[in-house]
């Protein structure tokens, strides 16, 4: 790959995720704050990232992939994000806003494969050159994050009431502008499919890996798969929140420290697969998150703050010793015929089914623990999905056996 075209795919990431990262992480407090928004309501505007992961693969499959180069669908989506971002800053009232994020998710989600689907047309060996391309994506996170706390301060207590976190669509927005219009310079991505070539929604989806379930081991990990993205998307949709409310400072720029974690883990996990194989990587990542709960349970923002910065490092363990390993699992499982359609089905059950699952019963609990002076008992919030992590963490003990462990190899 030439030094231009890397420069390129590099400012690509780093935009993708500066979007996302600048609004999606205090989405949680903004709702709370600025629209006074219910749990269940929050639940609500959180899931739209779901419909957005369910209905992604129908505008990949159908679109992108048939009839128009991904980087100018690319350009066309963060175009139209852009306004739509524009009607999020100015929306006063839940009932406006949901529209407009729901639309937004549902064109943002399949950029995430656009961005990668131009990437790889332009490498070689994507397994030795995509990771030095897709850490800058995780390094605009960091930097949206960074801004937000410690440059415009919008996530300050002082901030946070007067309504300044509707800023991080303007922000957000600002970089779709320059996305969408940049995309059109990306080197070109034709379509793939064939002319005349007959779709099927079931490869679009990823339903034919399906036949997978038939075997033991994959479908107690599918069924894991789902159910730890509860306790996830407490994260998600509650720890800017809690961390806010529970009075840490900077609390954006904080949360930075998970990707920090992210990277750093990402480096070490072939590492820990290659030593200890798929069971013992994955439970680790499981236990990660029962043991962040606890953590955020009972530590507070002064003399047990330690905890809760432990808690916000464990993202990295948490994230890829589950999730990256999970993909490396599936892959090594599914074999050539059913590759692209066993990681469609994961998404599918994760992002899409499981955390949409997530997002509601996180929404549950939320109001359930709700005091009558409008605060919320965040000890019990965060104990629930540390039980629920646990229990996962105890059936994929008991049930899932690693034998095709000396198989799965990690391609670093």
């Amino acid at each position: 790959m030439n030094l231009n075209n890397r420069i390129k795919l590099s400012f690509m990431m780093f935009l993708e995720f500066f979007i996302w990262g600048a609004w999606f992480v205090t989405l949680g407090t903004f709702l709370g704050n600025n629209l006074s928004a219910t749990g269940g309501q929050s639940a609500s505007v959180f899931s739209t990232q779901s419909w957005g992961a369910i209905i992604a693969p129908f505008i990949i499959g159908l679109i992108a992939d048939r009839y128009f180069n991904a980087e100018k669908i690319l350009g066309v989506l963060h175009l139209i994000g852009a306004v739509l971002m524009y009607q999020m800053y100015n929306a006063t009232d839940i009932s406006v806003f949901y529209p407009y994020v729901l639309a937004y998710m549902i064109l943002f989600m399949p950029t995430l494969a656009l961005v990668n689907s131009v990437s790889f047309n332009q490498m070689k060996d994507p397994e030795k050159e995509f990771s030095t391309i897709r850490v800058f994506g995780t390094i605009g996170w960091i930097a949206a994050g960074l801004l937000i706390s410690f440059y415009f301060h919008w996530d300050s207590a002082e901030g946070a009431k007067e309504g300044l976190l509707k800023n991080t669509f303007l922000m957000a927005g600002i970089a779709s502008v320059v996305l969408g219009l940049f995309s059109f310079a990306l080197p070109k991505t034709p379509p793939k499919a064939v002319a005349g070539e007959k779709v099927k929604v079931s490869e679009i989806l990823g339903l034919d890996a399906l036949k997978l379930l038939k075997d033991k081991n994959f479908a107690i990990f599918f069924v894991s798969s789902i159910l730890i993205c509860i306790p996830l998307a407490f994260y998600y949709q509650n720890a800017h929140p809690f961390l806010s409310n529970v009075g840490v400072e900077d609390p954006t720029g904080k949360m930075t420290i998970g990707q920090v974690s992210e990277v750093l883990f990402l480096l070490l996990l072939p590492i820990f697969f290659t030593k200890f194989g798929f069971k013992k990587t994955i439970l680790v990542g499981m236990l990660a998150w029962a043991v962040r709960y606890a953590l955020f349970a009972y530590g507070n923002a002064g003399d047990l703050g330690f905890m809760l910065i432990i808690g916000i490092a464990l993202h990295g363990v948490c994230y890829d010793f589950f999730f990256v390993s999970g993909q490396i699992y599936t892959n090594s499982i599914a074999g050539d015929k059913y590759k692209s359609s066993a990681q469609g089905l994961i998404t599918l059950a994760t992002y899409g089914v499981g955390m949409l699952i997530g997002f509601e019963v996180a929404g549950y609990i939320t109001d359930t623990y709700k005091l009558a002076d409008g605060t919320v008992d965040w000890k019990m919030v965060w104990i629930i999905p540390s039980i629920i992590s646990l229990v996962v963490f105890l059936l994929f003990t008991v049930f899932f056996t690693d034998k095709k462990k000396e198989e799965v190899q990690l391609n670093a």
